[in-house]
């Protein structure tokens, strides 16, 4: 039987374990993650009318989760100075020092090797050559040189950020098709509207780290006006599936209302801007973004569903 002294020790032990792993945890960005694989999933189910290879939507899936944990973890490495700086970053932690950049660039590498071969060994090599593009976009040529470099950072290196549908479609078809692409489209041009809200009520963080940022560098109303510009881009491009008959009525519904919000949150702001109401547009449109992928996979299997129904009746 264990000692009363070993116990004790052996607590704090695994306190430290588990606070370490939380911050490792946290070099991933868990949230943006999320939303990144949730896309990626879609895109899976969005290439076949028919069931999934699951050893392909599984390795794909992780394979697909393990690069952007990495490219997000080198984002921290590269970015760290700025990071403290920032309030909204400042409790990150490299610029704590609670983890080290050495750390933090081992543990990104580890992530990306894994990715690599799970992508090349167990889906195919064109996901893993795309997903190791995208990384690269992210985590160097964006991080690097384009964020600092011009205020349209994030509409180029918004192109990373929109392969995850992609990156799905191509581990489960092999191919790149008209239909991923269009994918691509939205997310790309969801991008600038939902970061430009955020960099907005963040604008003076954004010029004390010296990153040029539209508000920065062109002013709120600049800003403002193509946020609602982006937006009604935006709004054109997700009516496209409808059109090509990727999707049906439920998602053409569905994806209205959604661009009625958006747009409402993107013209109240171009007329009468104030933090909160640039604080609300960012955080609906993650929830914009969410919900029409959700709806295209909802849309997508209501109609094989529909088809095999008619099938076995008629």
């Amino acid at each position: 039987m264990k000692s009363e002294s070993s116990i004790l020790s052996a607590e704090p032990r695994g306190a430290r374990f588990f606070a370490v792993a939380r911050e490792y945890y946290a070099l991933t960005k868990p949230r943006v993650v999320a939303l990144i694989v949730f896309t990626a999933i879609v895109g899976m189910f969005l290439s076949t009318p028919l069931g999934l290879p699951w050893g392909a939507f599984v390795f794909g899936t992780l394979g697909i989760a393990l690069a952007a944990a990495s490219a997000a973890a080198i984002n921290h490495v590269l970015d760290q100075k700025f990071d403290a700086e920032m309030a909204r970053t400042r409790a990150r932690p490299l610029p704590t020092g609670t983890l080290t950049s050495i750390q933090a660039l081992t543990f990104a590498l580890l992530l990306g090797t894994a990715s690599m071969l799970i992508l090349a060994l167990g889906v195919n090599f064109l996901c893993a050559a795309l997903t190791f593009t995208s990384l690269i976009g992210y985590a160097v040529i964006y991080t690097v040189y384009l964020k600092h470099a011009t205020p349209q950072n994030i509409v180029i290196g918004g192109a990373a950020g929109a392969a995850p549908p992609v990156l799905g479609w191509v581990a489960i078809r092999g191919e790149v098709s008209a239909d991923a692409l269009l994918l691509f489209l939205i997310i790309f041009l969801w991008t600038p509207p939902h970061f430009w809200a955020l960099a907005l009520y963040r604008e003076k963080e954004y010029s004390k780290a010296g990153i040029p940022m539209l508000p920065v560098t062109h002013g709120a109303k600049y800003t403002q006006l193509h946020i609602f510009l982006y937006t009604i881009a935006l709004t054109a491009a997700t009516l496209m599936p409808f059109a090509t008959h990727m999707s049906g009525w439920l998602y053409m519904i569905g994806a209205m209302l959604l661009n009625f919000g958006f747009l409402y949150y993107a013209w109240r702001l171009y007329r009468s801007y104030s933090q909160v109401l640039a604080h609300k547009t960012f955080r609906y449109s993650i929830q914009y973004l969410m919900w029409l992928f959700a709806l295209l996979l909802i849309d997508h299997y209501g109609a094989v569903i529909h088809g095999a129904l008619q099938s076995a009746l008629y």
